[in-house]
């Protein structure tokens, strides 16, 4: 329950960082403030207020408070498994998808095979959807997703219209855990070009090999993103090793 509500609170920060209500460069209400605003406990509220750092949206500065931070660009955390329709809600994007690649595969697509050469992935089927994001009117990024069969079967229209992973977690019970990525910046092909109307040659891509949670591989993505749109952030605390 704590945690549902600490989700409410972050979505509605965020909203609100979202829409100007917090301006870059102020500071959001203090953890007293937020804690009678939204009628519970201090805890829940510093569990939203680290949503909301972990996404890029504010910075804590001791014995100030909570700063927003320029939202010039959409924060995509590197760290953890989010799906767009996720990041979407999170940060009141206007983002509207439209799937324009769904068909069956015998092996890895060639659209994105050369990110996933090792032999493990070999012999490999499944589904292979391209679904392209347009943010704010704005064609912002290209989901390239490999689904692998097994562990899934078949995957409706609907789902790829909206949400994979809803339909993974809620439809078929799967547990979705951990996932290796690499982010590189190349040359965009030129189909990708024309696809995204992209201004310049260049992407952001994230390679991403995506497992269930008793170590199936069930998913391989390949998202390109206009590097004027996004960051990529993510949280590190230091732990010194002794020697």
């Amino acid at each position: 329950m704590a945690q549902a509500k600490a989700d409410m609170i972050a979505q509605d920060l965020a909203d609100k960082i979202k829409h100007k209500l917090y301006e870059p460069g102020t500071f959001l209400p203090s953890e007293s403030q937020l804690t009678e605003l939204y009628g519970t406990s201090r805890e829940t509220v510093r569990k939203a207020l680290r949503q909301l750092q972990a996404l890029g949206l504010i910075q804590p500065i001791r014995g100030k408070g909570s700063i927003v931070l320029d939202l010039a660009r959409y924060a995509f955390p590197i760290s953890g498994i989010t799906s767009f329709a996720e990041l979407a809600k999170q940060q009141g994007m206007n983002a509207v998808t439209e799937v324009v690649e769904f068909r069956e595969a015998q092996a890895i697509p060639t659209e994105i095979a050369r990110f996933f050469t090792d032999s493990e992935n070999e012999n490999l089927q499944g589904t292979y959807l391209e679904r392209l994001r347009t943010i704010d009117g704005t064609k912002a990024v290209l989901d390239c997703d490999f689904v692998l069969n097994p562990p899934i079967k078949e995957i409706p229209l609907k789902a790829a219209q909206t949400s994979l992973y809803h339909y993974f977690e809620e439809d078929l019970g799967l547990n979705i855990s951990y996932a290796t990525k690499e982010i590189t910046v190349q040359q965009a092909p030129e189909r990708v070009k024309q696809l995204m109307d992209l201004p310049g040659d260049e992407i952001v891509v994230v390679a991403s090999r995506n497992f269930l949670d008793d170590t199936t591989l069930f998913q391989l993505t390949v998202s390109c993103h206009r590097p004027d749109k996004f960051k990529f952030v993510d949280f590190a605390r230091r732990k010194q090793i002794k020697f």
